[in-house]
């Protein structure tokens, strides 16, 4: 990858971390709708594609409405949850919560959850019908590469702390002996 490509990759998937910060200062937005920028992060995936996996035009054509639905999928299941949960945490914090409020949004979460495999690896499927196998190898190495770097590009947005580790804790003060 040049730098250039390098820069922008950088920028497109960094992007939606500062989005992420919406909603922790009154509501401001501090980047793009969210909508721009998981175009933008698909652009980039799709973009390298072609290149990447050393599709051919057909392929390329073929294979780009699949990738774009596993996209949706999992980006649609996942704000699902994530609905789900926020709505879980605040009633269960707002101390009326009820069986029947808990159970109904637990219901909501374990649908997700059992959908979601189903449903990502029948666009998986629709992918790969369409690559080689080395293709297919090739195209999970790029979704690993590009989930790293949006997850690195969050961490920085958020101070710094990295997604895999435990924040570090202070070191207690040594005392040195008196005089």
């Amino acid at each position: 990858m040049t730098r250039a490509a390098a820069a922008l990759a950088l920028l497109v998937l960094g992007v939606p971390a500062a989005g992420a910060q919406e909603g922790r200062e009154g509501g401001r937005r501090h980047g793009p709708p969210q909508d721009h920028v998981f175009k933008m992060v698909d652009s980039y995936f799709i973009n390298n594609l072609k290149q990447r996996l050393d599709l051919t035009d057909e392929q390329l054509t073929r294979v780009v409405p699949h990738v774009q639905r596993l996209q949706t999928d999992r980006r649609e299941l996942a704000q699902r949850r994530m609905r789900a949960m926020r709505e879980l945490n605040r009633v269960l914090l707002s101390g009326t919560a009820t069986e029947a409020a808990v159970r109904e949004l637990l219901r909501e979460v374990k649908a997700v959850e059992a959908e979601e495999p189903a449903t990502l690896g029948r666009d998986r499927e629709a992918i790969d019908a369409v690559l080689s196998p080395v293709q297919q190898a090739k195209y999970r190495l790029l979704e690993a590469e590009v989930e790293r770097r949006v997850r690195h590009a969050m961490a920085r947005a958020r101070g710094g702390r990295r997604p895999s580790r435990a924040p570090r804790q202070a070191e207690p003060e040594r005392q040195t002996p008196p005089n």
